[in-house]
């Protein structure tokens, strides 16, 4: 985990984090990798190709996904956090707003909690993760993956993520996690139209001002189709210049599905940032 820490300290450096759905609902790979073998080898290939972060989803959070059980999570899940944190030293995060399965990822090798709730929907969330040494995304989402779609509405989109985040943030202190251990993410695609979406990708260096990493997770998103007018499997080229502008804008990781292509884009997008030295 220290590593990750030096990692930020890196101004010339944007962390790329590949995204591993074992899922069979979600909007890109939904049901490519459902086996533990599939996931593991999926994951090592990412490693290969310049993943920092292998990001672990056993739960849809695509527009309309419903909640899976614990169970159910943890059975998709621990296999292959374990089988990855023992073939390879990358760092693991783990997709869930469910402090069971955060508990239990951290347990077997997981460095990383990413809840797209900030710890609204698990009130043992943000202990577990201070019990476990964790670093932990705080997302910013307006409703549900259910409902968070069916009418979102702001009057400052910018204003009222960076407000949310910084609430979440000192919830998230008062829980015991370290503030160097957060990293926050405003939410591209959760509970916003594509006004919303440009916006923030246009601003996002207002986000800065909290003082914490920034992640953006943008890969093959739905807003990226409604501009092209192409569909999920043809978005990668509109990836890659959303990415760009995330980070010259102040992104310190990008979450992919294509890590390759990620890989290429935060290296060569990082020398244009004005901070940069």
């Amino acid at each position: 985990m220290e590593r990750l820490a030096r990692w930020f300290e890196e101004k010339e450096r944007v962390l790329v984090m590949g995204v591993l759905n074992l899922t069979p609902d979600s909007f890109y790979d939904g049901g490519r990798y459902i086996t533990a073998q599939e996931a593991v080898e999926r994951a090592l290939k990412m490693i290969d190709e310049g993943a920092d972060i292998i990001d672990i989803g056993g739960e849809s959070s695509r527009p309309g996904a419903r909640s899976v059980s614990v169970d159910e999570e943890l059975a998709r899940v621990i296999p292959v956090v374990e089988q990855i944190s023992r073939r390879s030293d990358a760092m693991i995060s783990v997709d869930t707003t469910k402090s069971a399965v955060a508990q239990a990822a951290i347990a077997h090798g997981a460095a990383i909690i990413n809840d797209i709730s900030a710890l609204r929907f698990d009130p043992n969330m943000g202990k577990v993760v201070a019990q476990g040494g964790a670093y932990l995304v705080l997302m910013h989402m307006q409703g549900t993956p259910e409902t968070m779609q069916q009418d979102p509405e702001y009057t400052d989109v910018v204003a009222e993520i960076k407000s949310f985040l910084q609430e979440r943030i000192h919830s998230a202190i008062s829980t015991g996690i370290d503030r160097e251990r957060l990293v926050v993410d405003p939410g591209i695609g959760f509970g916003k139209r594509l006004p919303h979406n440009l916006s923030v990708l246009r601003r996002l260096a207002e986000l800065k001002e909290l003082g914490v990493p920034i992640l953006i997770g943008l890969s093959r998103k739905s807003f990226l189709g409604e501009i092209l007018d192409l569909p999920t499997s043809e978005r990668l080229v509109g990836t890659i210049a959303a990415n760009a502008i995330a980070i010259v804008n102040g992104a310190d990781i990008i979450r992919v599905h294509d890590v390759k292509e990620g890989r290429w884009t935060a290296d060569v997008a990082v020398r244009l940032r004005c901070d940069a030295t």
